[in-house]
């Protein structure tokens, strides 16, 4: 039976559109201050989100318009390619190295962060190996424990860099396909078990990891040090209330936050728009999410449904981790808020998945 193609899913549109409206007014209010100490412009970070906004914005609309069903033949090539990709940049004068971790590959300010990629490359490759593998998947061996060993490879490379967030990220969203795709529960439950297990393991072999623990669980401690971050964040949304203080007039971006337009710019709008602004965000990341799922569970082909899954998943993992970790209940990584936080390979990676999950739209009952 043919595909019917109907209009993309407009709630979808406008969710997407209305976050990204928010995150490019954010940016310029989070980072005009360090902007102009820094490079003597405070339209410095906008500008570039801007440029990467609109580049974004293309991509959606050309994926938006190409049948889903054709990136089944790169899911293989994709992921191969961000395999050596992470590779790539784990050699020394290769790839680039902010904010403590060898993330980037590029030149000066502008780059591409690799891992970003291997979100959804993985997401894909596994769409396409579990639509045609499901039956086997009831078997731990021969089903789930394959994708398992790709998937603990790409966490591997990304940890070395090291980046515990983006790991997280890619771990949860794959997860999700694979209950989606009809894991059992008890391997499930088993593997989050080993999982605890592991990332115990990660923290007691890092010790500034050990510190965001503590950090986390007492700011206090060492409130000019590890915890720094979470009490000026909380310092950031308090003052807010109802309200906020007025968009543009934040006291935490003078410095006293750090990153405040990338992985902390939530607190800067909850400063600035309050209770009521930061509601309606996540107003708008909720209505993102439901028809994302919604689409999911309305396509009829395993792989278009797998894939909306996936996607849903990077975007509900990430807002989880960030608003988690900015408003103290969870302890500091380096995650950014997805279409809000300043970034390039990010925002546009991110509205190019979408772009897909748009198109899947297409197709759902």
């Amino acid at each position: 039976m043919a595909k019917v193609r109907k209009a993309p899913d407009i709630w979808m549109i406008a969710a997407t559109l209305g976050i990204l409206a928010v995150g490019i007014v954010m940016v310029y209010s989070a980072s005009a201050v360090a902007a102009f100490h820094d490079y003597g412009d405070k339209f410095y970070y906008v500008k570039r989100q801007l440029l990467f906004a609109a580049l974004g914005i293309f991509m959606m609309f050309v994926t938006m318009n190409v049948d889903y069903s054709r990136w089944r033949r790169w899911a293989l090539p994709g992921l191969l390619l961000c395999f050596g990709l992470l590779l790539l940049v784990l050699v020394p004068g290769v790839g680039v190295v902010r904010g403590g971790a060898r993330s980037w590959l590029g030149i000066g300010s502008f780059g591409i962060q690799p891992s970003e990629f291997m979100k959804l490359a993985m997401i894909l490759f596994l769409a396409r190996f579990l639509a045609e593998r499901q039956q086997k998947l009831v078997s731990f061996t021969k089903g789930l424990l394959p994708p398992l060993g790709i998937l603990l490879g790409a966490f591997g490379l990304i940890m070395l860099q090291p980046d515990l967030g983006t790991g997280a990220v890619m771990i949860g969203a794959a997860l999700l396909v694979i209950y989606a795709a009809g894991a059992r529960i008890g391997h499930l439950g088993g593997l989050a078990l080993l999982g605890v297990v592991g990332l115990v393991g990660l923290i007691a072999a890092a010790p500034y990891r050990l510190q965001r623990i503590t950090a986390f669980l007492d700011p206090w401690q060492d409130p000019l040090g590890a915890g720094y971050q979470s009490i000026q964040s909380l310092y950031a949304i308090g003052p807010g209330g109802l309200v906020g203080l007025g968009l543009g007039m934040s006291r935490q971006k003078y410095n006293y936050l750090p990153e405040p337009q990338t992985d902390f710019i939530f607190s800067i709008l909850a400063e600035e728009l309050g209770f009521i602004g930061g509601s309606l965000l996540l107003v708008l990341f909720l209505l993102l999410i439901w028809r994302g799922m919604r689409t999911a569970i309305a396509i009829d082909d395993p792989f278009g449904s797998f894939l909306a899954a996936g996607i849903v998943g990077i975007i509900a993992v990430q807002v989880l981790i960030n608003i988690g970790v900015v408003i103290g209940l969870m302890p500091v990584t380096g995650i950014t808020l997805p279409l809000v936080s300043y970034g390039g390979s990010s925002l546009t990676l991110l509205l190019t998945a979408l772009g897909i999950l748009l198109n899947l739209s297409r197709f759902a009952r």
